[in-house]
């Protein structure tokens, strides 16, 4: 066996998970541990009350809409990145990545300026009966925009190494090209896909920056739930706070949770042997 230039396994092991303990583990471990001074009584009280669970509705209904924008726009934007040669196919492909080095406040504050009732857009859509700025539909333009690269980025590697062999073969079958996709391509791209997706909705669900400066935060209108943590720490309500978040945290492990075993089911029951 040839000599691996990295450190040894049992090295490299413990400092990975030395690291993810310190950076990842504690933290974590800190924030349930927060809630157990409150007793079972108060933090169901705190996670039912009817603010908490109108911010809880508001934050997941916004964040399956916008997962399941980007989960079309996602999928064309790569298909067409991979599949397409065009006029400023390099620019685009950078300008996926935008919303990662983006800071979100700042994409909160672009897309205010764009989407209020003086913006560009604004101007047009309010007319039309069509408010953004300051309304539901605000918060769902936010939380796409911050996580469209998740989808694009997922699935663009696997379009990238599928080869033309499997789309010669269905269309000498006589599969039309709308068959080709759903029966030949998009099994081989759904693990991909729904990893995206779920990326997608666990970064859509945390979202905090981009989506206050639209929102408008009115409570049990526009208030996210990482919206209402804030508001619970700077009254000094840590508890409050904790027992709000660990419900964010919970829901995020459950779906990566789910879509993991979606992923394993396909992979061993999900394809012909």
């Amino acid at each position: 066996m040839p000599r691996s230039p990295l450190p040894g396994f049992r090295l490299a092991l413990g400092l990975t998970l030395a690291y993810l303990g310190v950076i990842v583990l504690l933290p974590l471990a800190a924030l349930v541990l927060e809630t157990r001074g409150m007793g079972a009584a108060r933090f169901i009280a705190v996670v039912t009350g009817d603010r908490a669970l109108a911010a809880f509705r508001i934050t997941v209904l916004a964040a399956l809409a916008a997962t399941a924008l980007n989960a079309i726009l996602g999928l064309a934007l790569a298909w067409a990145l991979v599949r397409y040669e065009f006029p400023g196919k390099r620019l685009l492909d950078a300008l996926v990545d935008v919303p990662f080095a983006l800071p979100t406040a700042v994409a909160g504050v672009a897309l205010t300026a764009l989407f209020a009732g003086n913006g560009w857009y604004g101007s047009v859509l309010e007319p039309l009966g069509v408010k953004v700025a300051y309304a539901p539909l605000g918060i769902v333009v936010a939380m796409a925009f911050t996580s469209l690269p998740f989808v694009v980025r997922s699935v663009q590697p696997v379009l990238q190494d599928l080869t033309g062999d499997y789309e010669e073969a269905a269309e000498t079958l006589g599969a039309g090209p709308w068959r080709i996709f759903r029966s030949v391509l998009f099994p081989e791209i759904f693990p991909a896909f729904l990893a995206g997706c779920s990326l997608a909705f666990a970064r859509s669900l945390g979202e905090f920056g981009a989506v206050i400066f639209i929102a408008g935060n009115q409570p049990f209108r526009t208030e996210i739930a990482a919206l209402l943590v804030f508001i619970r720490l700077e009254e000094y309500d840590y508890q409050t706070a904790a027992a709000i978040a660990t419900v964010l945290l919970a829901a995020a492990f459950l779906m990566l949770l789910v879509t993991n075993a979606i992923q394993l089911w396909r992979l061993r029951y999900g394809r012909p042997s």
